[in-house]
C-alpha cells in the first residue's frame, strides 16, 4: 500500500447468526441472501467500481464455506474473489461475521478457535495475494448479543456465557492472525470493533457506568494483549476464564500489523439507568471523542470501519462522520480510512436481526433494486473531492499561514 493511501471503503453486509423464532424453531439469518447478493454479486461489485471505491469489506459466508473439520466448499468464494481481483477491488476480508459453521454450534464451543484458525490458514493459502483481513468482526457485539442479551446463536443471558463467548472469539481472532501470517507475512489486520460508551443517568449509576466502560475494551484488550485492570481480571476469573487462558493472551501478542477499526453508529452510546438496564443514548460524544479514547489506550493507527443511518438522516450523518475523521487526522491521529456500511440496504437490522420480518432498512449507498440513494451520490462526490488531496497530505502536518493544526 502506498504511503498515504487513504482507504475509502464500503462493505457487503454478510451477517449470518442463528436466531430463535417465536415457535421455538431455529433459523440462520443470512444477510447476503436477504439483500440479494448471491443473485446480484457481479452487479454489486460493478457498483463498487462505479462509486470510485477501491476497498471493500467483504467476507465469504462462513456457514456455506466451512462445512466441517478440514472440509470446505470454495465454489462461491472462488467466483467472487477472483472477480474482485479481475476488476481491481481490494478486499478487506471478513472471515467471521456474527455466526459459526453448523458443525461448531455456537460461540460457547471451545473447539471453535482451532477450527477457525485452520479455516483462516486455508483461506490465505487459496488467495495468497490478499493483504487485508478482519479475522473476527465486532467481537464485543458478537459476544454480547449471543452470550448476554440472548438474541443470537447460543441465546444466553448471563455473564459466564458472555465471558466464554468473548474468550473463544478473541482466541479465534488471535490464532487466525497467526495462521494468516504464516502464509502471508505482509498481511495487515483491520480489526473492525464497535466503539462504545456508557453514560450514567444519575450519580447512583456512576459505578456501573465505570465498570461497563472498562468492559467495552475487553475484546481489544485480549486480542492485543493489553494489560487489563484488577477489576476486569477478577470479573473474567469469576465468570469462567481461567488464569491460563488469560496468560495465553498475554503471551500471544500481535500488534505490528494491526489497524484498529472503530465502528460508530447512533446506537453506540448508552444511558445507564438506576435499575441496571441501559438504553440507546444517541450521539452525545460522537466518533471523535470515543475514537480518541480507544486510540489513547492502544496507540494503533485507526480506520473508521462502519457507519450508517436511515435515509432521512443519511446526508447529515455522512457529513458529520467525515468531519470527525478529518478532525482526528488534523489532531495527529493516524487515520487510514473511512467506510459507509453497506453498499446496499439491509434487512431486519431494525430488530438487530431478531425478527425474521423482511423489513428493508434504508441504510445503503444503493437500495435493493441497485438504484443509488442520495447518500450514495454524496459519498461518490466526497471520494472524488478528497481522494487526491489525501494522498498528497502528510500525517505530520506543517504550519502555514491561515492553517491550524
Amino acid at each position: 500500500m502506498r504511503k498515504n493511501k487513504f482507504m475509502f471503503a464500503t462493505g457487503i453486509e454478510n451477517s449470518y447468526p442463528m436466531i430463535t423464532l417465536p415457535d421455538g424453531s431455529r433459523k440462520r439469518v443470512d444477510e447476503m441472501e436477504k439483500c440479494g447478493h448471491y443473485k446480484y454479486w457481479r452487479e454489486d461489485f460493478d457498483l463498487v467500481k462505479e462509486m470510485g471505491i477501491e476497498f471493500l469489506r467483504y467476507g465469504a459466508p462462513l456457514h456455506k464455506t466451512h462445512l466441517g473439520p478440514g472440509k470446505y466448499d470454495w465454489t462461491f468464494v472462488d467466483e467472487t474473489f477472483n472477480y474482485m481481483k479481475e476488476v481491481g477491488i481490494v478486499p478487506i476480508v471478513d472471515l467471521c461475521h456474527f455466526g459459526t459453521p453448523d458443525f461448531i454450534g455456537d460461540f460457547q464451543n471451545t473447539d471453535f478457535p482451532i477450527h477457525f484458525a485452520e479455516y483462516a490458514r486455508e483461506f490465505a493459502k487459496r488467495f495468497p495475494h490478499i493483504e487485508f483481513y478482519t479475522p473476527v468482526n465486532e467481537i464485543f457485539v458478537a459476544a454480547m448479543f449471543s452470550g448476554q442479551y440472548g438474541w443470537w446463536n447460543e441465546c444466553k443471558t448471563d455473564e459466564r456465557s458472555f465471558v466464554r463467548a468473548l474468550t473463544n472469539l478473541c482466541k479465534a481472532n488471535v490464532l487466525a492472525m497467526n495462521a494468516i501470517l504464516e502464509v502471508q507475512p505482509n498481511a495487515t489486520f483491520i480489526q473492525s470493533e464497535s466503539s462504545e460508551y456508557f453514560h450514567p443517568e444519575t450519580p447512583d449509576c456512576d459505578a456501573l457506568s465505570a465498570f461497563l466502560n472498562q468492559k467495552r475494551f475487553l475484546s481489544l484488550d485480549l486480542s492485543y494483549g493489553y494489560p487489563i485492570s484488577v477489576t476486569m481480571y477478577e470479573y473474567l476469573l469469576q465468570n469462567g476464564m481461567t488464569k491460563q487462558e488469560y496468560h495465553w493472551f498475554e503471551n500471544n501478542i500481535i500488534k505490528g500489523n494491526c489497524i484498529m477499526g472503530n465502528d460508530y453508529y447512533i446506537t453506540n452510546e448508552h444511558m445507564v439507568h438506576e435499575n441496571g438496564s441501559t438504553s440507546a443514548a444517541g450521539e452525545i460524544f460522537g466518533y471523535y471523542v470515543i475514537t480518541h479514547q480507544y486510540y489513547s489506550r492502544y496507540k494503533l493507527p485507526v480506520m473508521h470501519t462502519e457507519t450508517n443511518i436511515s435515509e432521512a438522516h443519511a446526508l447529515r450523518w455522512l457529513q458529520t462522520q467525515w468531519a470527525n475523521v478529518r478532525r482526528l487526522k488534523r489532531d495527529g491521529i493516524p487515520i487510514y480510512g473511512f467506510t459507509w456500511y453497506s453498499l446496499t440496504d439491509q434487512v431486519d437490522w431494525d430488530s438487530a436481526l431478531r425478527n425474521d420480518a423482511g423489513n428493508v432498512n434504508s441504510l445503503g449507498l444503493y437500495d435493493l433494486d441497485r438504484k443509488i440513494r442520495p447518500v450514495g451520490e454524496a459519498y461518490k462526490h466526497l471520494i472524488h473531492q478528497w481522494k487526491d488531496t489525501l494522498e498528497r497530505e502528510s500525517y505530520v502536518l506543517t504550519f502555514k499561514s491561515g492553517y491550524y493544526k
